[in-house]
């Protein structure tokens, strides 16, 4: 992570010596301390997943995504897209095997250094799992239990309203609890790897009606600004859409690069 700060231009210089020498010491210093990050521009990665094959079968699949985050000093922001389209083609029948289009935003006031409440917003469409659409608006509360230059672990929780239209039943909405907690964590200065875990049960069926969403991946850098990257994303849905299985898993192996 590079942190911008305004020097004197007769001391650039010195400041550049000093900077590599403190780079050079393995940056114990900033590690052992909790110093104030001077506010950065946004942080902005697009990935990238391919899969195409010919022969006795013939398939393709891709997934597109787009995520930026940005943090002031008592603000944090994070916005996402992403979508993927794919089928495959036996015996001269094209059948559609992904179809997916979501997208979130989060919002964070920072009270303290750790505690703070925010607003995030959640929106889904999935062909294949027979959710036609599917609004979640969160308020909540969070605290970071960890938090320092190479990891974050933050758990976050209150209450949510769900709209959704599930395919073949009527379009309704209803309260939920949302629980969540998500992980990061630099296992070197090119390589990271990070968790989430969400969890939304109605409030009046919470053990018959609830989402359940896991996602844990890893990044490594190849050069400044392209990276490889591989995500396991596990979507349970305990009441789906008619005729559809509770359980979506998506491995996805691919590329992206950092703006």
């Amino acid at each position: 992570m590079i942190t911008k700060k305004k020097h004197a231009g007769s001391r650039r210089a010195i400041t550049f010596a000093a900077t590599l020498m403190w780079v050079a010491s393995g940056l114990t210093a900033a590690e052992s301390a909790a110093p104030t990050e001077v506010p950065k521009k946004w942080d902005t990665t697009a990935s990238a997943t391919a899969t195409l094959t010919r022969g006795n079968s013939e398939t393709f699949m891709m997934t597109l995504g787009l995520d930026a985050k940005r943090k002031w000093e008592n603000d944090e922001v994070a916005l996402g897209v992403s979508g993927g389209y794919g089928e495959s083609k036996v015996n001269d029948v094209n059948t559609k095997n992904t179809e997916f289009l979501q997208g979130y935003g989060q919002y964070n006031r920072l009270f303290t250094d750790r505690f703070y409440g925010g607003l995030r917003l959640n929106g889904e469409y999935d062909g294949i799992a027979g959710v036609e659409y599917r609004f979640v608006v969160s308020p909540m509360a969070g605290y970071y239990l960890i938090k320092n230059t190479n990891m974050t672990l933050a758990v976050e929780g209150g209450p949510s309203l769900i709209d959704e239209h599930l395919k073949g039943q009527p379009s309704h909405g209803y309260w939920a609890a949302r629980v969540a907690e998500r992980f990061e964590y630099k296992l070197s200065p090119t390589t990271k790897v990070w968790e989430s875990l969400e969890y939304l049960p109605k409030v009046d069926e919470w053990a018959d009606n609830y989402l359940l969403n896991f996602e844990a991946g890893i990044d490594t850098a190849i050069t400044k600004h392209w990276s490889l990257r591989v995500v396991f994303q596990d979507m349970y849905a305990n009441a789906p859409a008619n005729d559809r299985k509770q359980n979506d898993i998506r491995l996805l192996a691919g590329t992206a690069y950092k703006f």
